[in-house]
């Protein structure tokens, strides 16, 4: 009898694992959050909504005063203010220290 060389055919491991199992994603990608979005136009909602039910306000600005009124208009940097027996203001909004409903 004659002795064959056979050369031995395996596949490799990595092709085993493939076969296996689904290739995984790496962890970071699947626990990192999507990125917010630059602006969400809560602000503009809110100042929009209070100009159409003309909801009275009261600012209450950095240096401590305090100013009544309904907002008229606004922009990117300021607030148009309507008040009662006094003249109309324009507040820059850096100026405004807060602001909520008055009751």
């Amino acid at each position: 009898m004659e002795t064959v060389n056979r050369k031995l055919i395996r596949p490799s491991l990595n092709e085993i694992k493939e076969q296996i199992s689904p290739p995984r994603r790496p962890a970071l990608q699947s626990q990192k959050k999507p990125v917010p979005p630059d602006q969400t136009n809560a602000e503009n909602f809110y100042y929009v909504k209070q100009m159409q039910a003309r909801t009275p306000m009261v600012f209450v600005l950095r240096d401590g005063e305090t100013l009544h009124g309904i907002i008229e208009w606004y922009d990117k940097c300021c607030l148009k203010v309507t008040r009662d027996g006094q003249p109309n203001v324009v507040i820059y909004k850096p100026a405004i220290k807060y602001m909520y409903k008055e009751a």
